[in-house]
């Protein structure tokens, strides 16, 4: 048996699995002599670092199927490499001269042979083929428990993990040499079932907050907080807080799309026709509203703006009958706001641009799937993705599979924007800081997050860190208003991710921009910054998924909602928006944007601590309990002058924007 480096030895009973009778039929039919068997590339990088003997909660289900994902290597890694940085860097020759879809699949990805060989392994070995991209990079599949233990050379366990239980193999997966020679990586486990929306609804404070809904009638509450259509709308009188400060505004009912294009500057704009015409921000979130378009007509309607078209909005969505692993993936219900959040703020920041939203089966190998729909075929040159893992806690082997398809994206001259994360720095899930991924990989524009006020003119009065800490406003003794702890409290109810990678190098663009202290040669998240907190959130429109198995939903109401997931989709249209006025595609941005602060660092606005401490005061709808909503107090993460790991650079605006268009540097 052989090895790859850095691999641990087969598991002894792996070893005897291999000899069962649906191996030996799968390496005789797919051409490798059974002979051969004991003959196998051990893949021990494919295995999540959780899956461990403390860990183990016994054998998988046997009455499920579990998807499987199958890497294969680029043809040239370092060129793909070398040609995603030049085209991308505004000091190379080769900055935006970036290859076609066909130019760069012909170049660098796995051959066909390649391809063929490991679909044609797996469907003789039993198992159902999912998915092939035309880049022909990965192959999902889905198999159940046995069937994949006995192909892979390995069993499969679940394993307690971030309040989860997931399927990881117990041993490393391995292939016979002739098909794991062609291959780089294996995926069969569950580590990117954890990925979820970066979005919070308002009124969401944790799992030790307070319920969504409740049978029993709210109490009165100590402080009345009508909700403020903008900041300072409603003031009201709390217990001394910051500096002495006893008034503070009410929160935000939920910016509309006007109020967000006045305060980024671009309501001018708008009114001159610059508003991402001609160009397409692309979308990609797990499953489908089956009531997007809709809703946002309907929600267009009320806030006076233009309805989106079959030509201004167009998707390309599995059928309800395809949506696998909706358990693990907390269920369409549980997407639609994210799909209907990120569709509703593209158009309202940008009415002009063209929506395509591409829809995973699930939020694993579903969402390689739509994002290579849109690659393989340059569909858009701007791709917002609001969803995130549990930190970086994926197989080193998968991270660079996912990274590779980073890489295509760059070199075809596509900008691929991630939300950073909506749990600060993870602690509270992991025991450690990290920041998610992809968000955290350094061929992506990490998108964190702010709380922004927007003062009744339309105009940013104050923009801070996003992290959010409530304190209670309660009676004392005496019948006077007090807090139930000290400020800021110590209920964190969501923050921006970010942090330093524990997997990811610093890349070159970073190097000057990021304190060494924070990074210590590591790549640093995120980049960039906009809107993200739910209680200075933007109002959506959409008829709630109210049954998961018939896609049934409700009447049409409003929400307010905020998180990073707010933020990429703002980025992405301002993008678009830059894009049209320059007539210029951007591509993967980052090494321009730090380009940009090394020169011109006033371009950015530096979103800084705020003295006093700003905040909001905010009453549950569901317990009538009333809050002092605190800003910028980010787990560990802290805002700074200048770089910072909540806010990275800082916040963007269309200046910033078209410097980075231009090339400016």
């Amino acid at each position: 048996m052989t090895t790859r480096i850095n691999r641990r030895p087969l598991h002894k009973r792996a070893v005897g699995i291999v000899a069962t009778v649906t191996a030996v039929v799968a390496l005789s039919l797919s051409g490798v002599g059974a002979a051969n068997a004991a003959d196998r590339v051990a893949f021990a990088d494919s295995v999540p670092a959780w899956a461990t003997s403390a860990n183990d909660a016994g054998a998988a289900p046997t009455d499920e199927t579990f998807e499987g994902e199958i890497y294969l290597p680029l043809r040239d890694q370092r060129g793909a490499e070398a040609l995603a940085k030049a085209v991308s860097s505004p000091i190379n020759l080769a900055f935006r001269k970036s290859l076609s879809p066909s130019q760069w699949i012909n170049r660098f990805s796995p051959t066909q042979a390649d391809s063929d060989a490991i679909v044609s392994f797996l469907k003789t070995a039993g198992l159902t083929i999912s998915a092939v991209p035309a880049s022909r990079q990965y192959v999902v599949f889905r198999g159940t428990a046995e069937q994949l233990g006995s192909i892979f050379g390995t069993s499969l366990h679940a394993f307690n993990y971030a309040g989860r239980q997931l399927v990881a193999p117990t041993s490393a997966p391995s292939l016979p040499a002739a098909v794991g020679s062609k291959v780089s990586g294996i995926s069969i486990e569950q580590s990117r079932m954890l990925t979820k929306p970066d979005s919070i609804k308002q009124g969401d404070l944790g799992a030790s907050g307070e319920p969504q809904l409740s049978r029993k009638a709210a109490a009165a509450p100590v402080v009345d907080t009508p909700c403020s259509h903008y900041i300072g709308e409603h003031v009201v009188t709390v217990p001394p807080s910051y500096n002495g400060q006893t008034q503070y505004s009410t929160f935000n009912c939920g910016y509309t799309p006007a109020q967000l294009r006045s305060a980024y500057g671009l309501d001018g704009l708008s009114k001159q026709g610059i508003n991402g015409s001609g160009q397409t921000v692309a979308i990609i979130d797990a499953y489908a509203s089956p009531t997007i378009l809709n809703d946002v007509n309907t929600y267009s309607a009320a806030n006076g703006e233009p309805g989106l078209t079959n030509s201004s909005y167009q998707q390309l969505v599995p059928k309800p009958s395809e949506f696998t692993d909706q358990a693990a993936c907390q269920f369409p219900s549980g997407w639609q706001g994210e799909q209907t959040l990120d569709v509703e703020s593209v158009h309202g920041v940008a009415p002009g641009a063209r929506i395509l939203y591409v829809g995973g089966t699930n939020c694993g190998g579903g969402l390689d799937v739509a994002m290579s729909k849109i690659l393989d075929n340059k569909l858009a040159t701007i791709v917002s993705n609001s969803y995130g893992n549990v930190g970086e806690a994926v197989p080193a082997d998968v991270l660079q599979g996912e990274a590779n398809l980073q890489i295509q994206a760059a070199g075809e001259g596509i900008g691929l924007y991630f939300s950073s994360g909506d749990n600060g720095d993870e602690v509270a899930n992991l025991g450690y800081p990290s920041p998610d991924f992809p968000a955290s990989s350094p061929w992506v524009t990490s998108v964190g997050g702010t709380s922004m006020a927007i003062d009744k003119n339309g105009k940013i009065l104050y923009e801070t860190g996003w992290g959010d800490k409530v304190d209670q406003i309660v009676k004392d003794a005496s019948g006077n208003l007090a807090y139930a702890e000290t400020l800021p409290g110590t209920r964190f109810v969501g923050g921006a991710g970010g942090g330093t990678s524990a997997v990811f190098a610093q890349p070159d663009y970073q190097k000057y921009a990021v304190p060494a202290a924070l990074a210590g040669g590591h790549r640093v998240s995120p980049d960039v910054a906009a809107l993200a907190d739910p209680y200075t959130g933007f109002q959506i429109g959409i008829r709630p998924i109210i049954d998961d198995d018939t896609l049934e939903t409700g009447d049409f109401i409003n929400e307010t909602y905020g998180g990073t997931s707010l933020a990429s989709p703002i980025v992405a249209a301002q993008i678009a928006i830059v894009q049209q006025s320059t007539h210029t595609s951007i591509g993967f941005a980052n090494p321009t944007l730090y380009a940009v602060d090394r020169v011109l660092p006033k371009s950015f606005r530096d979103v800084v601590p705020q003295n006093p401490t700003q905040a909001v005061a905010y009453t549950s709808a569901s317990s009538g309990n009333s809050y002092l909503v605190s800003f910028d107090q980010d787990t560990s993460l802290k805002t700074a002058k200048g770089y910072d790991n909540v806010t990275g650079l800082g916040g963007v605006s269309f200046s910033l924007l078209s410097l980075v268009a231009s090339g400016r540097h």
